[in-house]
């Protein structure tokens, strides 16, 4: 059995006719770090609480290490959580932040002492060891509330958003020393977040959630290069996939605005049951602007006039018209264009994803 285990886990508060969590299932294994992901609204906090014990299940069975926790108080389920509001207490110091909840604990002041020795080491706090919350920055609170969770040693830690409130350069240093202390501590995590940055860069598997449903789950680049659906595809990656409406005929696929690039027999006949109309998917790095690549697959090469540039740094973003959408392309920051410049470029064809009009399923080729 898995270390955590959700069998169609639902949840559905009083007086609502719609479930906030539907038919969850997951196994976890011991040490693995999960990230739940979606959308505002799309139920992963309601499923971590659910885990904590903070919600009720409404139907549905949850296990930890092999014993069912439906009945249980959350104190006695073996977990620490952060959340997203760092909960510290003003009139406290860093050090008696981390050990109040050891304290509570009546565990033996010594040994306080040393657990939050160690913490305050682990997360760089020694020189904050007694300041109040009022005297830190955002992530030196943030720390401290890591701390107060791993002194307490449980075998689970739930995140909750614990870096919506930091500002861009910090979460992405939060992001490392959450992952190191994760691996240095060997515990199993569930983190919660509705960045999808974040839980590409952190988790060993994601689950992805819409509409209290999970999606997919899979490791990172797995959602990543064969997304089930084309909610899946467009919410995974930055920036998102580009989608077009596009018509099969024969070995040309058609688009709206009347360009079409060529397939392969093989694809052709494939895509042949799916009554001609189709959704069709392309990343932005999977459309090409360098020679090698437009004399690579010269027979489907396009032109479009630059509507706008993002200059990222270490790449660029390219807009630009086509198939009767704004299209998107990621490029090298070599690749230099200004507003107003007609490019030629190709779709890399091994790199398209097909879904159905209808379902928005991926059509598996």
């Amino acid at each position: 059995m898995s270390f955590i285990e959700l069998k169609n886990v639902c949840k559905q508060y009083a007086n609502t006719n719609k479930k906030a969590v539907t038919d969850f299932n997951l196994e976890i294994e011991e040490k693995e770090f999960i990230a739940f992901v979606g959308p505002s609204g799309c139920g992963k906090s309601t499923t971590l609480r659910m885990i904590a014990g903070f919600e009720e299940i409404t139907s549905g069975e949850l296990y930890i290490d092999g014993k069912k926790m439906n009945e249980i108080a959350p104190r006695d389920r073996g977990i620490s959580m952060v959340f997203q509001n760092y909960a510290l207490y003003p009139h406290m110091t860093v050090e008696k932040n981390i050990g109040y909840g050891l304290k509570n604990m009546k565990v033996p002041a010594k040994e306080i002492k040393e657990k939050v020795d160690w913490a305050i080491e682990i997360l760089g706090l020694s020189e904050y060891r007694y300041r109040k919350p009022k005297n830190l920055s955002g992530g030196q609170r943030q720390r401290v509330a890591l701390g107060r969770a791993i002194v307490k040693n449980q075998k689970v830690f739930l995140m909750d958003e614990p870096l919506s409130n930091l500002d861009a350069k910090l979460r992405v240093s939060m992001r490392n020393e959450i992952s190191k202390l994760h691996r240095s501590l060997g515990s199993t995590t569930i983190y919660v977040t509705h960045d999808q940055v974040e839980a590409m860069t952190m988790a060993d598997r994601i689950v992805i959630m819409k509409d209290g449903i999970v999606q997919q789950i899979g490791r990172p680049m797995e959602v990543y290069e064969h997304p089930v659906n084309k909610f899946v595809a467009g919410f995974i990656g930055s920036p998102q996939m580009n989608f077009f409406d596009v018509t099969v005929d024969g070995n040309k696929i058609m688009f709206a605005d009347g360009n079409s690039i060529g397939v392969t027999d093989e694809m052709a006949e494939k895509l042949k049951k799916y009554n001609r109309r189709l959704i069709f998917g392309i990343r932005g790095e999977d459309i090409k602007f360098d020679p090698q690549n437009l004399d690579i697959y010269k027979e489907n090469r396009q032109q479009a006039v630059i509507d706008n540039t993002e200059i990222m740094g270490n790449e660029n973003n390219l807009y630009f018209e086509f198939g009767g959408v704004t299209a998107v392309a990621r490029v090298s920051k070599y690749e230099v264009c200004k507003i107003g410049d007609k490019v030629d470029f190709v779709i890399v064809p091994h790199k398209i994803h097909f879904f159905d009009i209808d379902t928005e399923e991926a059509v598996i080729l």
